[in-house]
């Protein structure tokens, strides 16, 4: 069996996530959504090749998709060029054509899947992957007085410190400084060269690489970019008072993100000032800043500069 990836028309609806960055560059459980896919086509028993060298027999796969594997090797089977449709009616994958508009029939699968269309959909992914880990390796060094309630992937060079408490799921890269007093929660998974300060919450939660959340402070259901520096005492809200879904603002539309916790999407290089207050389902574009006791009540994308004790601006 043969497959290939192929990156979305349009991801721009991911972002701050894929300003700079292709959809298959984000980071999903510390790898790349690519990678991943790769990873799982390969298990399976795909051979994943280039667009250019793909045949009538190779099985064509959008990034933006995630389904599962058996449903491919389905497809895989099929002698004619078909479309492979999820219930909803959207494209997961095709087989036999380059273009799927060529395509004389199409399948509809049954099978578990979703489009990864929003930044909650990375979220959603991260915690479908790391739900899935049923063993810990540890790489790193955990101080006797730490805790770990669950499985943990921890990096070479990484250290826990005193006081630190793990529970559930949690992958930490290499060269991270965990604590001490640190709480970290849920499906969470930290990337590369990243420290966690002192009493810091973080819940369920997605961290790129080189960002550092100051002390004191919460992020609970969100996705930071790479290069991030939360300042001391920022708490990134992730529930709304009266308990109903999150909408989050996509291309001047509010979306329903089906979820009752969701935080924030933050993009590269955002630093936000000490005792900044961010709303649940705001996102905070690349480079941007907060002042002091900022409250983001809504999208921060422009490149307006932030208010003194309140920022209000849209997309």
């Amino acid at each position: 069996m043969q497959a290939t990836l192929h990156e979305p028309d349009t991801s721009q609806d991911c972002a701050p996530l894929t300003n700079g960055r292709a959809l298959s560059d984000c980071l999903v459980a510390n790898h790349k959504l690519r990678e991943l896919m790769t990873t799982e086509l390969r298990q399976a028993g795909f051979e994943v090749v280039p667009n250019s060298k793909a045949n009538a027999e190779t099985v064509h796969l959008p990034v933006d998709h995630w389904i599962e594997v058996g449903a491919l090797c389905m497809l895989a089977q099929s002698d004619n060029a078909v479309c492979l449709i999820d219930k909803r009616g959207d494209l997961v994958a095709w087989k036999g054509l380059e273009k799927p508009k060529r395509c004389g029939s199409d399948i509809i699968t049954e099978a578990s899947c979703f489009r990864i269309k929003y930044p909650w959909d990375l979220l959603r992914l991260n915690e479908e992957v790391l739900g899935m880990l049923d063993s810990s390796e540890i790489s790193g060094d955990i101080h006797p007085l730490a805790y770990v309630d669950g499985h943990i992937h921890l990096g070479k060079g990484s250290k826990i410190l005193p006081g630190v408490y793990i529970e559930g799921n949690v992958i930490i890269g290499e060269d991270c400084q965990i604590g001490p007093n640190a709480y970290i929660h849920g499906n969470t998974s930290i990337g590369d060269h990243c420290s966690i300060g002192n009493a810091v919450e973080i819940a369920n939660s997605v961290i790129y690489p080189h960002t550092h959340v100051r002390h004191l402070s919460f992020v609970g259901d969100s996705i930071l970019g790479s290069h991030v520096q939360l300042g001391a005492g920022t708490v990134v809200a992730n529930y709304r008072h009266d308990g109903t879904n999150h909408r989050s603002l996509v291309q001047g539309s509010l979306i329903d993100t089906q979820r009752k916790r969701f935080g924030a999407v933050i993009g590269d290089g955002v630093r936000t000032g000490v005792n900044t207050c961010v709303y649940p389902g705001r996102k905070i574009g690349p480079g941007r800043m907060t002042n002091p006791n900022a409250t983001v009540e809504k999208d921060l994308m422009s490149s307006r500069i932030t208010g003194r004790n309140s920022v209000s601006f849209q997309i």
